[in-house]
């Protein structure tokens, strides 16, 4: 049914067929409209084509809708007459379908860890300002410099905890490091759990080489579904992982200039989400992903109602264009439909601004790029069919899909490997045996309480000067390095515990007599 020819996909039919060039095709592109105009039927019709032509796809499904993809199409009344108006033949087809999900439920678990992440998209994540931003940079730089792994959000969490104690040593080095702002972030961070994102960060983190997987039974390329109903509640997580993914893409895929067709095509859905309130240096870095990752193959297919959503610096980048009806009731919608209008390449048969405001369901106006790169005149096209099932499949479906799909146990399991917290833990810990060993050998008749009173400090002296070759007053040393503080405040944390055990067991040593008494 599909229509498509040799090198290009079929995407709807004006007074001429309209298609997509695959060659074209990792230029980019952009499709707007209003709600309930046919954007995701027209996404899915790109997506499938795409497929079909062995180009692996990835698409974040916001309402369950594309989830019909995985299953063979039906012949619904509406879908029949469209193919008899565009003049294709139906016939029905599925599509290999990997579902991913960051909350581990309706797909695939996706991971990141917090390096990966880094500490611009983090701030980002966190809403912080611009100081708070330079305090989590420190962090991210103290971490490095000591080889501590920032895997997972409680790494992040015991390397704040360290920059908030020693945050007067630091600052000399690193510049200011208010204790109130290191504060703040540990809030956000503490919202950010609270949000589910402690479920994304961690391994094992996502590799890129399972998005472009192709199917081997029949050459299609696989159509990766993140579901992102539940995703949506937390907007800033879904806008963040979503740049996090192309920025790892552009970093890990080779140099492939203008292949014969995309490695991989993005499509991204409630684009302005990665736009609204973005600070200068986010932009600038979108800007640059989407300017540079067409030479790595890649594709991204921005998904929005009003192209206003979008900056003028993205926008210029985005070659293919599918624009459905807008809403010309206000001042502000009245302005989308001008801009939508002006960046057409004007049909002398179209009033172009006019027709936008007046197209029907799955109708839009088209302009894809031609052989030599320049936009095609804008036509009004009807819009081809999906060859699957349109609408979302049953959770049992999709569950038996999730049983069977080629990543299956990959990532189903969390991996908690030694990383910051764990390595500082550790460290401590081997500190605070040592220094009891020490102590032991030089009083060995002394009771333990003794023998507290008789260092000056009790046992986090012990452990601070087992650390440190000597006691741990300051009085008696000179600066301490940045790995003596980390594992300090490690140290005081292990004694703080210890100290704290040993408490209760008296108690219920104490209590326990006296009850029975």
């Amino acid at each position: 049914m599909s229509g498509d020819i040799d090198g290009m996909i079929f995407v709807g039919k004006a007074e001429q067929p309209e298609y997509l060039t695959l060659k074209l095709a990792n230029r980019h592109g952009l499709a707007t409209g209003a709600t309930g105009t046919g954007k995701t039927v027209t996404l899915q019709t790109i997506a499938e084509g795409l497929s079909r032509a062995g180009v692996p796809v990835f698409a974040a499904d916001i309402k369950g809708d594309l989830s019909g993809v995985s299953m063979p199409g039906e012949g619904q009344d509406w879908i029949l007459k469209r193919c008899e108006e565009i003049g294709i033949e139906y016939s029905p087809d599925e599509f290999p379908v990997i579902f991913w999900d960051l909350f581990g439920e309706q797909g695939h678990p996706v991971r990141a860890t917090v390096s990966e992440m880094g500490p611009l998209l983090l701030a980002r994540l966190m809403n912080l300002n611009e100081i708070q931003e330079g305090v989590l940079n420190v962090v991210f730089r103290v971490a490095d410099e000591q080889g501590l792994l920032l895997l997972d959000l409680k790494d992040l969490r015991a390397m704040l905890a360290f920059i908030a104690e020693n945050a007067a040593s630091l600052t000399t080095t690193y510049g200011n490091v208010a204790p109130a702002t290191v504060g703040a972030i540990q809030r956000a961070l503490l919202v950010l759990e609270n949000q589910g994102a402690d479920k994304f960060f961690g391994e094992p983190a996502l590799k890129i080489s399972d998005l472009m997987r192709i199917d081997p039974r029949n050459g299609y390329g696989t159509i990766n579904i993140l579901a992102a109903d539940k995703l949506m509640g937390s907007p800033q997580l879904y806008a963040s992982f979503l740049l996090w993914l192309l920025s790892e893409l552009f970093e890990v895929l080779p140099e492939v200039g203008d292949p014969d067709k995309p490695k991989l095509v993005f499509f991204f859905d409630e684009a302005h989400l990665l736009f609204d309130e973005a600070p200068k240096a986010l932009l600038q870095k979108v800007e640059q992903v989407v300017r540079l990752i067409r030479s790595k193959g890649v594709g991204v297919y921005f998904v929005t109602q009003n192209p206003l959503d979008v900056p003028d610096s993205v926008l210029a980048q985005l070659g293919n264009r599918v624009q459905h009806a807008l809403r010309a009731f206000t001042p502000r919608d009245q302005k989308a439909v001008k801009a939508a209008a002006d960046t057409f390449r004007p049909n002398p048969k179209l009033n172009t601004a006019q027709v936008i405001t007046e197209l029907g369901k799955g109708e839009a106006l088209v302009s894809m790029l031609e052989g030599n790169g320049t936009p095609s005149i804008v036509e009004r096209t009807l819009i081809a069919p999906p060859s699957a099932r349109v609408g979302p499949v049953t959770p049992e479906l999709r569950a038996a899909a999730i049983a069977n799909s080629p990543v299956k146990g990959v990532y189903d399991t969390t991996i908690d490997r030694e990383s910051a917290y764990e390595q500082l833990a550790k460290r401590a810990q081997a500190a605070a045996d040592k220094a009891g060993e020490a102590g032991a050998a030089a009083s060995p008749g002394q009771q333990p309480a003794e023998a507290g009173a008789a260092g000056g400090g009790g046992l986090l002296d012990s452990v601070l000067g087992g650390i440190f070759g000597g006691g741990s007053s300051s009085g008696s040393r000179g600066r301490m390095t940045i790995g003596e503080q980390v594992t300090r405040q490690v140290a005081r944390s292990v004694t703080s515990q210890v100290t704290n055990q040993i408490t209760k067991a008296i108690l219920r040593g104490v209590l326990g007599g006296m009850s029975r008494k």
